[in-house]
């Protein structure tokens, strides 16, 4: 199984950008798709981005195009979330997922705050 640990959450004003990286262990990822859900207070967890990671291939919520870029690096291997224009409705824990072979992981979550 995938272990993942995600950084690079914290407190941003309205406009602002924050870097989110999911550190992936354990296994290799080249046939996994990652993705990054999040989940504010009150409300479900949601779908924000996705990228396969052979072929690059990359996807993302309707909220969060054009704002938002999933990235990944192989060498580390990590995947990051790259949030610009920040908006306070984006205020949430944000999860990575790992979706492969051997089934699911998701890692421990990291808090995003925009304040307005």
């Amino acid at each position: 199984q995938v272990q993942l640990v995600e950084s690079g959450g914290g407190l941003v004003q309205a406009g602002g950008s924050l870097r989110l990286s999911c550190a992936a262990s354990g296994r290799t990822v080249s046939s996994y798709a990652m993705a990054w859900f999040r989940q504010a207070p009150g409300k479900e967890r949601e779908f924000v981005a996705r990228i396969f990671w052979s072929r690059g291939s990359t996807y993302y919520a309707d909220s969060v195009k054009g704002r938002f870029t999933i990235s990944r690096d192989s060498a580390k291997p990590t995947v990051y979330l790259q949030m610009n224009s920040l908006k306070p409705e984006d205020t949430a824990v944000y999860y990575c997922k790992a979706d492969g072979p051997s089934g699911g992981s998701w890692g421990q979550g990291t808090q995003v705050t925009v304040s307005s």
